[in-house]
């Protein structure tokens, strides 16, 4: 795989933790009525939680140990997701109406879909530098373990995802 390829596969990895997180941040947030700092501090926190979990379980079910993962985890993942985190929350707060959208709003979740698909875009070329250094993801390619859901299903859903956010928001502008 080219170091693009793998950049792409890497992020592709770390945008589903993030985006799980992210997802359920906001929503949480938005569900509970939120102020913005407190949901955008939540989605943050679950984001970088399942970014790293994800990358922990595959390694923790082959026999790893906890120390020698934490930091496998926290040097693939870190600096892909600050960087997905700030990208797609700075979208979220730019779009109008985006963050005092509800649960049931189609601006509320095409602005979400957005704002990570655009996230990934920035996060790749972060990724492709670390690897070319061997650091980043190269670090868990470096145990030969590798998990999560299948790389062309996100890359799938990602795609998605940007199409329906554009759609929503270019929809939103025409309004």
């Amino acid at each position: 795989m080219r170091p693009n390829g793998i950049a792409v596969s890497a992020t592709l990895h770390c945008l589903t933790g993030c985006a799980i997180g992210e997802v359920a941040g906001i929503a949480i947030g938005t569900a509970l009525g939120l102020a913005n700092l407190p949901t955008i501090l939540l989605a943050i926190s679950l984001a970088f939680l399942f970014g790293y979990t994800l990358t922990s379980i595959p390694l923790l079910r082959a026999g790893i140990a906890l120390a020698v993962v934490i930091p496998i985890a926290l040097a693939s993942d870190t600096l892909s997701i600050a960087t997905m985190e700030v990208v797609d929350n700075l979208i979220m707060l730019v779009v109008p109406g985006a963050m005092d959208a509800g649960l049931g709003d189609l601006l509320f979740w095409g602005s979400l879909a957005f704002a990570l698909a655009v996230a990934f875009v920035f996060a790749v070329p972060v990724n492709g530098w670390l690897i070319a250094r061997g650091r980043g993801h190269a670090v868990v390619h470096e145990t030969g373990i590798h998990g999560g859901p299948p790389v062309r299903l996100v890359g799938a859903v990602t795609a998605a995802a940007f199409i329906f956010g554009s759609a929503v928001l270019l929809a939103e502008l025409v309004a």
